[in-house]
């Protein structure tokens, strides 16, 4: 059974690599954001406006643990995923965990040309995005440490990067 959970910040790349790597795999791809606003019918920005942060890490609690039990799988988890309740240990116990380990510059970049669809990030300059990012990072990374596996996420720009970081992914996780 293969069970592998991708954790990282926002921009890192785990939905690149999960649905090529799902795909490697002949594996099912789960982004866990994806799968809340399709059985939820709202958006992440949605339902955290509505709920609340705390409703929401209960509610993507809840998803995740459903998203677990599946057999032969990759979930993408959302970058905050590992760092709320008992998720990062929850996963570990439930399969592989790969963090994404991704330089704060690339992230910067990635992110830049990514605002408009991610809220969290609109109207922030340049120097904000980059203080941003730094900080968000710096708190995450006691639970992003904690994935059995790091793995560098700084190579996904192009088919080639991403069929290369499948194969090294590949015989970093023994699949």
């Amino acid at each position: 059974m293969i069970r592998i959970f991708l954790t990282g910040y926002m921009g890192a790349g785990k939905t690149t690599l999960g649905k090529a790597f799902a795909r490697a795999l002949d594996v099912p791809f789960v982004d866990l954001d994806w799968y809340i606003e399709e059985r939820y019918h709202k958006s992440i920005s949605e339902l955290f406006a509505l709920r609340g942060e705390a409703s929401f890490r209960e509610l993507e609690k809840a998803m995740l643990h459903e998203v677990a039990d599946f057999d032969d799988v990759v979930v993408s988890t959302g970058g905050g995923t590992p760092c709320f309740s008992d998720n990062m240990e929850y996963m570990n116990q439930c399969g592989q965990t790969v963090f994404l380990d991704v330089n704060p510059d690339v992230l910067f970049r990635r992110l830049r040309v990514a605002k408009r669809q991610r809220p969290i990030l609109q109207g922030k300059t340049d120097e904000e995005l980059r203080a941003f990012i730094v900080e968000a990072l710096a708190k995450r990374a006691p639970f992003y440490s904690r994935a059995q596996y790091h793995f560098d996420g700084g190579q996904l720009e192009s088919h080639q990067q991403i069929s290369n970081s499948v194969q090294r992914l590949r015989t970093l996780l023994g699949v």
